[in-house]
């Protein structure tokens, strides 16, 4: 049998102070190496609490353990799709989006600046901490924009997430302070449509 796998931080697909001066060095290290880990800690030792208890015949409270894991799994990949959808700005990031996501954006929301404004209402409107997202399924011929509240609070299952802005202020606290809205728009020059195009191509 093969063993049971847990989770593990992933590496960042750019060096650290690739994404400056939009997100700094300092902001990037503790936001991947400090927030992301905890949601992977978090997640393996609930693993480890429903091995325990499977191992033992022991009681397990299941409503508050899934609830916990939900929130846990759902950083984890949440911020792992945020990572990816990133690029330095000037080489992979940032500008218009071309191929099929541009066809799809032009098709569900008139124009990528329609897309776009949309989208930055749905991240600086987000309540509290959460975030925005571009999701698309085959059961509905158009994109979706999701707001996500925490990590798992309003989220269409099964929608494959296309790209995902994290707007809790872990995300921008040390270069933008409370400035939700100037990191938003910051964002806007480090989107990698070319892996929202590969995450829209998932889409069968």
């Amino acid at each position: 049998m093969e063993k049971i796998k847990t989770f593990t931080l992933p590496k960042l697909p750019y060096d650290y102070n690739a994404l400056a001066p939009y997100i700094s060095e300092e902001q990037l290290k503790l936001h991947h190496d400090k927030h992301h880990q905890a949601y992977v800690n978090g997640a393996n030792a609930i693993f480890e609490k429903i091995d325990k208890a499977h191992q033992e015949n022991a009681a397990l409270d299941i409503k508050a353990v899934a609830k916990e894991l939900s929130f846990h799994i759902g950083g984890h990949l949440l911020h792992t799709t945020f990572w990816e959808n990133m690029a330095p700005a000037g080489k992979s990031g940032g500008g218009q989006p071309g191929g099929a996501v541009a066809d799809m954006i032009n098709m569900g929301f008139g124009s990528f600046e329609q897309f776009k404004k949309q989208f930055t209402l749905a991240a600086t409107s987000t309540e509290g901490s959460g975030w925005a997202a571009l999701a698309a399924h085959t059961c509905i011929g158009r994109p979706l924009i999701m707001q996500i509240e925490k990590h798992n609070v309003n989220v269409f299952p099964n929608f494959q997430i296309l790209m995902a802005l994290d707007v809790w202020e872990h995300a921008y606290y040390l270069d933008y302070k409370n400035d939700r809205a100037k990191f938003v728009e910051a964002f806007w020059n480090l989107v990698n449509w070319d892996k929202v195009n590969k995450n829209l191509s998932l889409v069968k």
